[in-house]
């Protein structure tokens, strides 16, 4: 079978591996659709801040092989799984801090999702970890539950109310999960700030407020003149780019909320003037990653119709062709989502 992995930096490999076996509890599933996120482009071309570097965690397909002791799937199920489920039971877990929890962590699919098959380990058959799909739900969808679970982690971490208004820094695939949430949550005005002219213009398809190149020298003004001169209430910085950040804490009101969601490059640092977030009591939170009680409800915002995430995906590259499928999602070349298939 064939299986995508990074060779160095900026490099990918597909190389021919040997079919994993299983294990009593385990499954056996065919990758039919993956997507690709800013964290693998990170573990490709940059330097990513956690410790793993399988590609591939936004897998759906079919299961080919199930171990002894499974008895809720069977083979020719329609799945989604997640690559990463906690214990549910240590101190961290217990406050609501699952993505945090060791146990997370060490749950891994193998050898990664992005192969051709994979097997998903009996802690996350017998914990969640695996949801069927209905039949009326497209492979291509099902490889966005993954990264809109992440979105609606980030969503529960701050407050808002019908009728508040956001700006989205970064409108790529999860950027643009975010404006959609923001509509279903009934924000009055949404601000999408991006670099890449096809990105703006894909977001204003959404009946968004405005879409702002992010070196328009005017930008705050737009934001303050559309809001009472008092900024946004909450502000999604869905990029690694710290100069987003920056804008974002300069442009959110007087005890208005940062979503830190984007992923940043090891090591990123900058210069935070840490008075402006006393005095005007922002709260500044961050979001790492799904625990599969957000995988459900993506599922189900999906599945009911009031997600329509396909609208996301531009583009789709076979396995073989995965190192030009990345450098397309790297280059955001007239690109949204992007999807391996098998």
């Amino acid at each position: 079978m064939k299986t995508a992995s990074v060779k160095e930096p900026s490099v990918i490999t597909v190389d021919e591996t040997k079919k994993p076996t299983l294990e009593s509890g385990d499954i056996l599933v065919q990758m039919h659709a993956c997507g690709i996120c800013g964290s693998d482009l990170e573990k490709v071309f940059g330097q990513y801040g956690q410790p793993s570097m399988r590609l591939g965690h936004e897998p759906a397909g079919i299961v080919v092989e199930v171990g002894s002791d499974v008895t809720e799937f069977a083979k020719g199920d329609r799945v989604f799984t997640h690559h990463h489920v906690p214990c549910y039971d240590c101190h961290l877990c217990s406050h609501g801090n699952e993505t945090m929890c060791k146990k997370y962590s060490e749950t891994n699919l193998s050898p990664c999702g992005l192969s051709e098959e994979y097997v998903v380990p009996a802690w996350n058959v017998a914990h969640g970890g695996v949801l069927k799909i209905s039949d009326s739900l497209s492979f291509e969808e099902a490889a966005m539950i993954e990264p809109l679970a992440c979105c609606v982690r980030a969503w529960n971490k701050y407050s808002y109310q019908d009728g508040d208004s956001v700006a989205i820094y970064g409108v790529g695939p999860t950027g643009m999960m975010h404006v959609m949430l923001a509509q279903t949550k009934k924000f009055s005005k949404i601000f999408c700030f991006d670099v890449n002219d096809f990105r703006l213009d894909f977001a204003k398809k959404f009946n968004i407020t405005d879409a702002i190149h992010s070196s328009d020298e005017n930008r705050k003004q737009k934001i303050l003149d559309e809001t009472e001169n008092k900024g946004v209430d909450v502000a999604i910085v869905a990029t690694s780019s710290l100069k987003a950040l920056e804008d974002a804490i300069d442009m959110v009101r007087k005890g208005g909320a940062v979503m830190m969601f984007g992923v940043p490059t090891k090591g990123a640092t900058m210069n935070l003037d840490m008075s402006k977030i006393y005095s005007k009591e922002i709260t500044l939170v961050t979001s790492y990653a799904a625990s599969d009680a957000d995988t459900k409800e993506a599922l189900e915002l999906i599945e009911s119709g009031k997600l329509e995430v396909k609208k996301l995906i531009t583009h789709t590259y076979p396995i073989d062709d995965t190192q030009k499928a990345f450098e397309h999602a790297k280059s955001g070349d007239n690109a949204m989502k992007i999807i391996i298939t098998k």
